[in-house]
């Protein structure tokens, strides 16, 4: 692990149960939206002829709906440079690899008995995880061979309504402007998310389909400055490519440089009136937490190899936990991210800001 102490990473003791905030999916944890417009009988949010064709038809990319797991002595088709989606909910600890995830972008999945849908859109390197009950149904979900601003168009197999995967809502069809809740999770390479999670599973490559899961489909894309399908607006600010985690509040729009927040290791800052804090104690991944604590707004820092709260002298977890100091024992809400590319981001969002240090 490094100079990362254990005292930051455990994640075993202090657990955020989503099985009681999730069990209740009804309609509380889906939101409606404004403008919603119909054509010809159909309920739609964006104009029809943003939809473009991503070439394969409906479920030309299979979604992975019986998902397979290995635990950790088993997993040696994965490197520990490997990307993965680490999840845990109600101790259930699973990652996804990128490398499968390229060549399906949809897991259907129960972790800790909460219905995920694991996603991932490799044109935008827009990874999401959705609780995936819809006024109490559980639903699946898979791909449509559609796109919006160059983002994955999911749809539910209960309605058939089409979702934006960098979006989370609904843009056509039965269920047009509702939105999924999401649930927090991480972007981090596979040796790193074992460290956090010695009791992990991971996803196996046994799927049902023949894939060339050695090989990328997308070669040097992720790296190169062309956008191969339309967008709404462009935006110079940063490289097309460049990773940022994206967030929402209050109609105030926000992006941080993943790049920026591993150099800081601590970013404390506001999006509209929620006072955020993002953490990064390993490359290629960040956590973010409200740091407001009993009406309070805490600032952070990291000294000594340890996340320490400045009014206090608290020490604090990975997992946003006090384990020592006068807030001991006290824990931060985990806030969902937007991780994905600049491009993504602003083409959704362009009156986003962008964090810069001052």
């Amino acid at each position: 692990i490094g100079v990362v102490s254990l005292a930051i990473i455990s994640s075993s003791t202090h657990q955020t149960s989503l099985l009681s905030e999730l069990s209740d999916s009804s309609p509380q944890s889906l939101q409606s939206t404004q403008g919603v417009m119909e054509t010809n009988g159909l309920k739609h949010l964006i104009a029809l002829d943003k939809i473009k064709s991503g070439g394969p038809p409906k479920d030309g990319i299979p979604s992975i709906d019986n998902p397979k797991f290995s635990e950790i002595g088993d997993s040696q088709f994965v490197s520990d440079s490997d990307i993965v989606i680490g999840l845990e909910i109600n101790g259930d600890s699973r990652a996804y690899p990128l490398f499968i995830l390229v060549w399906h972008e949809i897991v259907n999945d129960h972790v800790g008995d909460v219905p995920v849908a694991v996603t991932y859109c490799p044109l935008c390197y827009t990874n999401q995880v959705f609780h995936r009950v819809i006024n109490g149904t559980e639903v699946e979900f898979g791909t449509s061979g559609k796109l919006y601003n160059s983002n994955l168009l999911m749809y539910d197999r209960w309605t058939e309504s089409y979702w934006s995967q960098g979006l989370g809502i609904a843009v056509t069809g039965e269920l047009t402007g509702m939105k999924l809740t999401t649930i927090p999770f991480d972007v981090i390479t596979w040796g790193d998310w074992k460290k956090l999670h010695p009791n992990t599973l991971v996803l196996t490559t046994d799927t049902g389909h023949l894939r060339s899961y050695a090989t990328d489909p997308y070669g040097d894309y992720y790296t190169n400055p062309r956008i191969i399908f339309p967008v709404d607006n462009d935006d110079s600010r940063m490289h097309p490519k460049e990773i940022i985690l994206g967030f929402h509040e209050n109609e105030i729009y926000k992006a941080y440089k993943q790049n920026d927040v591993e150099i800081h290791k601590i970013i404390n800052d506001n999006v509209g009136d929620k006072s955020l804090l993002l953490v990064s104690l390993f490359p290629q991944n960040s956590r973010a937490f409200d740091r407001t604590l009993g009406g309070n707004v805490l600032e952070f820092e990291f000294l000594d190899n340890k996340i320490m709260d400045i009014q206090t002298k608290s020490e604090w977890t990975y997992d946003g936990v006090a384990i020592s100091g006068e807030l001991e024992g006290n824990q931060l809400a985990r806030m969902s991210t937007a991780p994905g590319f600049w491009f993504e981001w602003v083409a959704f969002h362009p009156q986003t800001e962008v964090w810069i240090q001052k």
